[in-house]
């Protein structure tokens, strides 16, 4: 059987012109697949123009605390009939659920199950609503056909609230995409940059690397990119320091000519990090990477290996593998090479593959 008379619903819970991880990755995926012929197409909430000709926006998002986080979900009952109506229009040969227990579009279609469904869960640390609504999870877990975790953190997380059986498939990057980004060009004697790209929140560790930029004994940069509710406070902090530029919300194509671009990505997080895609990007941009030792970036970094890990938090341990990173060379050549031969094991191509498999299996079922 041929894929290209496969059509494939790809349902995202978060509002698909905001950035995020999830996001990326419906899109990514979604790109994949449509480049092997397969009809696939995106639904999610749009605070704005869908961002690509494939996307049926389903309405706008509501800001919805979650994971320690702010979510830009569409719980609201016009996003959920707005699903419905699309559902029963489009009639998919299968749909593909994003964090399938969300509120909003994706926990709808798992509630209504017309189709053979996939549901793959990204999230791992805590869930609230896990412990508060357990039994009607449960009763709506059993009607996705073929559940999938990103990691064995998010493994954890839902199997210890939910059980049931799960297949861990790592999350894909376009590694060919941001190769073929040309790296933005740096004007003669700028001093190498450091990339931050994540929302400006404290889960996301973005004080704890001004923190450490202020202890650097070497000229350098620090780029800033998206925005959040720090983001005031920590711009007022930073107001004098030239050297620090705040970027706002960029594309999916600036971020990867900075990655190409910049000598160091910093990825100092806190916690609640799943996987660690933003790390593989900027392995495939060529760039050297320093993170939180975390579980989920451990997933796809090793210390001294392809990358430089420091404990989260650790102001004084951060500015350590930073000064490394940039001062290094031999050290910052030998991370980059490791990480980008890392990078081709996580390739988008080689994920839609068994995604593939997986939606024909059930289609034929």
């Amino acid at each position: 059987m041929t894929s290209k008379a496969m059509r494939v619903g790809i349902l995202c819970p978060y509002s698909l012109t905001v950035p995020g991880g999830v996001q990326m990755q419906v899109l990514g995926l979604a790109r994949e697949l449509r480049s092997r012929g397969v009809e696939a197409r995106v639904l999610g909430p749009c605070d704005g123009p869908p961002p690509a000709s494939f996307v049926t926006p389903l309405g706008n998002s509501l800001p919805t605390s979650a994971n320690g986080s702010i979510a830009p979900l569409a719980p609201d009952p016009p996003a959920m009939f707005r699903t419905l109506q699309v559902l029963a229009a489009e009639r998919f040969d299968v749909l593909h659920l994003h964090e399938p227990m969300a509120p909003g579009p994706t926990l709808t279609a798992a509630v209504t199950h017309r189709y053979p469904t996939v549901g793959t869960f990204h999230a791992a640390g805590r869930s609230a609503s896990y412990k508060v609504i357990k039994p009607w999870l449960m009763s709506w877990l059993k009607r996705i056909d073929h559940k999938v975790v990103v990691s064995k953190d998010a493994l954890a997380l839902v199997q210890s609230h939910l059980g049931g059986e799960y297949e861990v498939l790592f999350n894909g990057v376009e590694v060919n995409r941001i190769r073929r980004t040309p790296p933005m060009q740096l004007e003669p004697g700028e001093p190498p940059a450091i990339f931050f790209c994540g929302r400006h929140e404290q889960r996301k560790g973005l004080a704890v690397l001004l923190d450490a930029f202020e202890r650097l004994d070497v000229d350098a940069q620090v780029w800033i990119a998206s925005s959040g509710p720090d983001t005031a406070a920590l711009m007022k902090r930073t107001a004098n320091d030239a050297r620090i530029s705040w970027l706002g919300r960029i594309t999916d194509e600036e971020k990867f000519a900075r990655l190409r671009a910049a000598s160091v990505f910093c990825a100092p997080s806190l916690g609640g990090e799943s996987f660690g895609v933003v790390l593989i990007e900027a392995m495939a941009a060529g760039t050297t990477v320093v993170a939180s030792s975390l579980d989920g970036y451990q997933n796809v970094a090793t210390h001294e290996e392809d990358s430089l890990l420091s404990p989260a938090g650790d102001v004084e341990a951060l500015a350590v593998q930073l000064q490394r990173a940039i001062t290094d060379t031999a050290l910052a050549r030998r991370l980059r090479a490791a990480g980008e031969t890392r990078a081709e094991r996580f390739a988008m191509s080689a994920l839609a593959d068994r995604y593939i498999e997986i939606y024909h299996d059930l289609a034929t079922r």
